[in-house]
């Protein structure tokens, strides 16, 4: 009877989301890839200028039960030294496709979402278009890394 052998997963492929402010579109879609296939991905998300984090943001990622009360921003400068790569470094707001340093990386992606910080109107009318926001990462997260 021959034996059958299983190839052991490799390992992680790793990601890094850039914002201008790493303060919620970055954010957001590094909490959503790692939680919807962290098994495969080693994700994180950094800024060409450190924010604070966007409370709306926190919120309507509770909303899907993914907490990022405890993440910080942080500084694409984190991420640069000397023999890290990543498989894939995606900017996901123009002014960081423009202004983020060279980190290297097999693929450069640049794949813009709006700009929470223009989020003008009532709380609601916010709430409601970060929850947009959130999905339309989600979905292209679907479509790009599944």
């Amino acid at each position: 009877m021959a034996r059958q052998t299983i190839d052991a997963p490799g390992p992680k492929k790793r990601v890094l989301f850039i914002c201008s402010r790493n303060s919620a579109r970055s954010q957001m879609a590094e909490a959503l890839l790692r939680n919807k296939y962290g098994d495969r991905y080693e994700v994180a998300s950094a800024g060409v200028m450190p924010g604070r984090l966007d409370p709306l943001a926190v919120k309507v990622m509770q909303e899907k039960g993914i907490d990022i009360s405890m993440n910080r921003p942080k500084s694409v400068d984190e991420f640069i030294r000397p023999g890290t790569e990543f498989e894939h470094v995606v900017t996901v707001c123009d002014e960081a496709a423009q202004e983020c340093p060279f980190i290297p990386a097999v693929h450069q992606v640049h794949k813009p979402f709006s700009d929470p910080a223009r989020f003008y109107g009532t709380d609601d009318e916010r709430i409601a278009n970060m929850r947009s926001l959130r999905d339309q990462i989600s979905n292209w997260i679907d479509d790009f890394f599944r």
